[in-house]
This record gives C-alpha cells, sequence and structure tokens, in this order.
C-alpha cells in the first residue's frame, strides 16, 4: 500500500539569495515536502519504525535550509540529496522551497522552485 507522507508550511529564516544583501539580511522561507513509501508495514504495525520518520525528514530539511545559498535549485537538490542518503523507504520525493516577499521591485507574495526525484 502506496502512501504519500506530507510535511507542509515549515517556516525557516534563512539566507539565500543573488544578491549579498540577501545573503545579509535573510528572509523567511516556507518548504513544503512530500515523499512517497510503502506504507503497509507501519500501517499495520502502528510502530514509527516501520513508516517513513517524518521528524527525521524535517530535521533534515531544516539542516540544509540553514544551509546559505544563491538560488532555490540548490536549496531543493541538497533536501532531496539529504533525504534519499539518511532515511530508507522513500519511493519519490518532491520538494518545494518559497521565498516569501522576494526583492523583485514590486509586490509578490513568494517565487519558488519545485523539485522532484
Amino acid at each position: 500500500m502506496n502512501g504519500i507522507i506530507e510535511i507542509e508550511g515549515m517556516e525557516f529564516f534563512a539566507y539565500h539569495g543573488c544578491y549579498e544583501t540577501e545573503r545579509k539580511v535573510g528572509n523567511k522561507f516556507l518548504v513544503d515536502l512530500y515523499m512517497e513509501a510503502d506504507c503497509s508495514k507501519a500501517a499495520e504495525s502502528d510502530d514509527i519504525n516501520d513508516s517513513v520518520n517524518y521528524q527525521k525528514a524535517y530535521e533534515l530539511v531544516q539542516e540544509e535550509v540553514m544551509k546559505t545559498s544563491h538560488l532555490l535549485e540548490n536549496v531543493c537538490k541538497r533536501i532531496l540529496d539529504s533525504l534519499y542518503n539518511n532515511m530508507e523507504g522513500i519511493k519519490s520525493a518532491k520538494v518545494k522551497v518559497r521565498k516569501l516577499n522576494p526583492p523583485m521591485g514590486g509586490q509578490i507574495y513568494c517565487s519558488s522552485v519545485t523539485l522532484q526525484r
């Protein structure tokens, strides 16, 4: 039985951007994570050890988001790499990183990048 484990709206204050000022001043970022996994064993056993542990996934996301980057594409790739390198049972994953109020010369809620593997 395949399932989708979702962690949505993770909020971080981090230092990403092409402009030096963005990397000094910082900004709010929102991250959404979707992981596909076989949930059969966990659904039957009710044991976290049989599941994709989303607390660990959150900690991995947080670790990568806090590393400064120029591009959101780089942040997304690092998150996916970390998930696949440190967790078992993920069949596919999609991560979306949003930068709130990007400095683009106008009123913009956010810019975002989504990568999937």
